[in-house]
């Protein structure tokens, strides 16, 4: 029995795939994409630094905002008012060839609090923001 021999009535095995479902599956995929990306690209632009799963050594020059759950705004370990965040860090990084800061904000502090801050800090001239969180506790 052969199984190219079309002619005794028997049906071989088809040797090429159909492609037609897989290209109507990726034209529908391209046209959500297309019509998606343009609402993604709202909020502040941040350029975050890219990192492995393993922890960054602290360095000693660091800058670290902190934003408390009462609101008090820090830089390192130095409390900033909220309307000077922006004067002040200009200042701090005028001489830094690396402007980069670490903002680190309580989960209780309101959204809007935090992209404030963010707004500020991206304002004083800061190249790469980077949030600091914690690893989740396991149990």
């Amino acid at each position: 029995m052969e199984f190219g021999n079309r002619d005794n009535g028997d049906r071989g095995t088809m040797s090429q795939i159909n492609v037609t479902p897989l290209v109507d599956v990726m034209l529908v995929l391209l046209i959500i994409f297309m019509v998606t990306a343009p609402m993604m690209q709202q909020g502040v632009q941040v350029n975050l630094p890219k990192a492995d799963t393993k922890s960054l050594a602290p360095k000693e020059d660091t800058l670290v905002v902190s934003v408390e759950q009462s609101g008090k705004t820090f830089i390192n370990s130095t409390e900033v008012p909220g309307d000077q965040l922006k004067d002040k860090l200009t200042t701090m990084l005028a001489g830094r060839e690396k402007r980069e800061v670490f903002l680190k904000a309580d989960q209780a502090v309101p959204y809007g609090e935090v992209v404030r801050v963010m707004a500020q800090i991206k304002g004083a001239g800061v190249e790469r923001l980077g949030m600091v969180t914690e690893s989740p506790q396991r149990r």
